[in-house]
């Protein structure tokens, strides 16, 4: 299966607008981005999310520039990416302790 990559810097923008509910002014100062770089993050974003579905290609997650106080582990079982403040030891969907970390804070 094909693949597109959306970056972590874009999956935060859509976490934080689509998911959380914030506006753009609060999810930039989230990032601590000024709202014009986060509008170009997030547009980036949606097109890279559309261009997945539409075209019937896999969607992963991975790259980019960002700073994040989670821990971010992806499931080798399911595949599921999960953030967490904590070290994460058993996927929080199928429950397997098969987590590859992705990033840790600093």
């Amino acid at each position: 299966m094909e693949k597109v990559i959306l970056l972590f810097e874009e999956y935060e923008a859509i976490r934080l607008i689509d998911h959380e509910d914030l506006n753009q002014e609060e999810a930039a100062a989230r990032m601590d981005v000024s709202r014009p770089t986060f509008t170009r993050i997030y547009k980036k974003a949606r097109q890279t999310v559309a261009k997945a579905l539409v075209e019937g290609k896999a969607l992963l997650i991975e790259g980019g520039t960002y700073i994040s106080e989670n821990y971010w582990v992806r499931c080798s079982k399911c595949s599921k990416l999960t953030t967490a403040p904590d070290p994460v030891k058993n996927c929080p969907h199928c429950h397997s302790d098969k987590m590859k970390n992705i990033h840790q804070p600093e």
